[in-house]
């Protein structure tokens, strides 16, 4: 790996690790903010489902736009400059819709485009972020197996937190006020990157990359697709994380906020069963790290991805309360939060380092695909055959896709690690153990 060494590996400084893992953390709780924000503030000035659905939509495609042409491009730029910039423009994006709404100046399609332009941007910063985590381990002296752990584990505690500031705030405030904060989180994690990694050799833009030109371009982005198309497991992983995080986006951007709405307590409920699904999901990183390399990686996946996911569409649509939804979401985030440290070390420790941008923003673009048209479908079914109807319908999509680790033989793979080539040093694999995504492909 490029960072940490040359006589640093002897020296170990955290800084850079704790400065990411701090950005990636208030990054992800705004994140949330507007996770709940937008679909509420949608609700509350159109009253349509449908309409939500189109947000949803149209902030999620420049998601897997970025991520299909993106890898390359954070490899020229360099990992630092690219979440700096990214979040200075989600900042301005955000901060522009409740701005422009108090002015009395917002259409439907400013709002539309602007968080498009939200999608577009949030993508480059939070896949930069990633990609340094093993270099930033190595550079701090800790294993790539703890750092993958503490990367997940504080991304999830910050999602819990997010969630429920949003629903008390916007119970209190307004969801135009927590757009405001959200758009605050943004510009304070691109300044904690901007001072905490620099000197960090695998930050930077790479000096020995052939000079910029549509071949090269193409050359490096199909390096990525390349290796992503060669690797079973791999493919596996995003064929089944394609259909989770599109009914996941189908949930959260509509589905959920409905259900509170009309079934349960508002914003606060709202926020409240985010929040607990988050608590739960940090519960799980941490109970991972610390006891997960005892059983085998493949049958804890197997076993917790089917418990993660389609049991709360199947509660939330045969219940009308806030209590069962609330012992499940929060279960079901335990058992989520075993998912992604086993795919992160996985990922980190088949994929070669100078390979590692453009194989995750294809790792990206391929879990990220099917999110458009999950939101979409989710306010198209509400519309066309009400809540009930549409919770049943993806929960049951959502339980067909988890069961693919008991099903095809890819996934043996997953048992034990498979170092990564490299053209120069191999990246070191920590021990077995060890999470908008790129991030972690898993919400």
């Amino acid at each position: 790996m490029d960072g940490g060494r040359h006589g640093e590996e002897h020296t170990p400084h955290r800084t850079p690790l704790v400065a990411v893992l701090a950005a990636n953390s208030i990054s992800t709780a705004g994140t949330s903010l507007t996770l709940i924000g937008v679909p509420w503030f949608v609700l509350e000035t159109t009253g349509s489902a449908g309409k939500a659905g189109v947000v949803a939509f149209c902030a999620t495609l420049p998601i897997v736009v970025a991520a299909l042409v993106g890898g390359p491009v954070i490899d020229r730029l360099g990992r630092r400059r690219v979440a700096v910039a990214s979040d200075a423009v989600c900042a301005a994006a955000v901060a522009a819709v409740p701005l422009l709404h108090h002015a009395g100046a917002l259409h439907f399609w400013m709002l539309c485009a602007l968080m498009a332009v939200n999608g577009l941007a949030h993508t480059p910063g939070n896949t930069a972020r990633y990609v340094l985590v093993p270099d930033l381990a190595e550079h701090a002296g800790t294993t790539l197996a703890r750092a993958a752990s503490l990367f997940d584990a504080v991304s999830r505690g910050a999602r819990m937190v997010g969630a429920a500031l949003a629903g008390v705030l916007i119970a209190v405030v307004g969801a135009e006020t927590v757009l405001l904060l959200d758009a605050a989180t943004f510009a304070l994690s691109a300044l904690l990157v901007a001072g905490g990694v620099r000197g960090i050799r695998a930050a930077e833009p790479r000096k020995a990359a052939a000079p910029v030109s549509l071949r090269t371009y193409r050359a490096e982005l199909r390096e990525g697709y390349a290796y992503l198309l060669g690797n079973r497991l791999l493919l596996a992983v995003v064929a089944m994380v394609m259909f989770m995080n599109g009914t996941d986006q189908g949930w959260n951007a509509v589905l959920l906020p409905v259900h509170a709405e009309g079934e349960l307590g508002g914003a606060t409920d709202l926020g409240l069963l985010t929040a607990l699904f988050g608590a739960g999901g940090l519960t799980g990183a941490l109970l991972y790290g610390a006891v997960g390399h005892r059983f085998s990686r493949r049958t804890v996946f197997a076993v917790c991805v089917v418990l993660c996911g389609a049991p709360r569409f199947a509660v939330a649509a045969l219940t009308g309360t806030t209590l069962p939804l609330a012992v499940t979401m929060a279960l079901g985030g335990v058992a989520g939060g075993m998912l992604n440290p086993i795919l992160t070390t996985v990922t980190y420790e088949r994929v070669p380092e100078e390979l590692r941008s453009r194989v995750s923003g294809a790792l990206t673009a391929g879990c990220e695909l099917a999110m458009p048209v999950g939101g979409l479908a989710a306010g198209l079914l509400v519309e066309g055959m009400g809540a009930t109807g549409a919770l049943l319908a993806m929960g049951g999509v959502y339980f067909l896709a988890t069961l693919s680790p008991l099903v095809f033989p890819a996934w043996r793979g997953m048992g034990s690690p498979e170092p990564s080539v490299s053209s120069s040093e191999p990246c070191r694999p920590g021990p077995a153990p060890a999470a908008r995504t790129p991030r972690s492909p898993v919400s």
